[in-house]
């Protein structure tokens, strides 16, 4: 099978494509044909080997000093193309969308724990499929941290991105939180019509400055100011963080320590569950695919230049 492979770190141009072995499903696994795969951040900075401040070491050691996988890809959408003996739920031939943890999407075929498929929304086609389950999940993980209600202020940073983008979806149409969201100007229009009731220019204002409290801050980018944002917090409120250097953390364990604020960081922890929550919320319309643009198998590279440039509104899919 044909995959987009890098076998050290740099810009775009270290991808290429290459000829590798099709891998066949154990017991517990389910092998994809993928039709479509999301580029997310997450991929442009494990190919480039970038880390959050503080944290490079750390990276290489989990990542390896030479790349360790060198297929990305954390979502998928494509069909059933061999299951294992051990798995009941899903058939040969069966659309469905995927979560790889470990990476391995940017590739004709991928074998997936059958925990981690589940069949794709009806009303979204591979292309939206597969550039939902990154930024949908990790937006899901958090808003059920933070157990938020109807009627609570919601402040989401990076509200146009990947994360973002569901988190704004989630917290406003099924949680029926009021939100804010906050993003560039050129974005502003994008927001809204996700469901945001406000929209920041961080360019013009800060949040932390307009005299708004609020139930939840979530800061998908790790821009957000420790100190500062804290008193935009209602008592015990809750700071969302999912991208964040060590300086940053530093301070929210601080802060923990001395106050009642409620801070959340982590990693998407996928379930069988949860794939099939935000089906049937996409299926219902609650939650719409949030597809910018989508670029051929062979122009992986050109899409990590555009996912890296700052411009794009939601998700990047390549097709294959």
């Amino acid at each position: 099978m044909k995959a987009i492979v890098y076998d050290k770190y740099g810009p775009p141009d270290v991808l290429h494509l290459a000829e590798i072995e099709t891998p066949v499903p154990q017991d517990n696994e389910v092998l994809i044909q993928v039709h479509a795969a999301g580029i997310t951040l997450f991929d442009c900075w494990m190919r480039s080997g970038y880390a959050p401040p503080g944290f490079k070491t750390l990276m290489r050691l989990s990542t390896g000093f030479v790349p360790k996988q060198p297929i990305l890809g954390t979502e998928v959408s494509g069909e059933v193309a061999a299951v294992g003996q051990a798995v009941t739920r899903l058939n040969m031939g069966d659309p469905v969308y995927a979560f790889a943890a470990d990476l391995g999407g940017h590739a004709e075929y991928i074998c997936l724990p059958e925990e981690s498929v589940a069949p794709k929304p009806n009303n979204a086609t591979h292309e939206e499929a597969g550039a939902m389950l990154q930024g949908a999940l990790t937006a899901w993980y958090f808003m059920k941290k933070a157990n938020i209600q109807p009627g609570q202020k919601v402040l989401i940073v990076g509200a146009s991105g990947g994360v973002g983008g569901y988190a704004v979806q989630l917290a406003r149409h099924y949680l029926k939180a009021e939100v804010t969201g906050v993003c560039s100007a050129a974005k502003m229009d994008y927001v809204r019509s996700l469901g945001a009731d406000q929209v920041i220019d961080y360019t013009q204002e800060d949040f932390t400055q307009n005299g708004e409290r609020y139930d939840v801050v979530f800061d998908t980018i790790g821009k957000s100011p420790v100190f500062r944002t804290k008193k935009s917090l209602q008592d015990n409120g809750w700071y969302l963080v999912d991208t964040f250097g060590l300086p940053m953390f530093i301070k929210l364990l601080w802060l923990t320590k001395r106050s009642n604020l409620n801070f959340e960081y982590g990693l998407v922890e996928e379930t069988t569950e949860d794939l099939l929550f935000i089906k049937e919320l996409c299926e219902k319309g609650v939650v719409k695919p949030t597809l910018d643009r989508s670029f051929p198998f062979e122009q992986a590279a050109d899409a990590h230049r555009y996912v890296e440039s700052g411009h794009k509104k939601g998700n990047v899919v390549i097709t294959i």
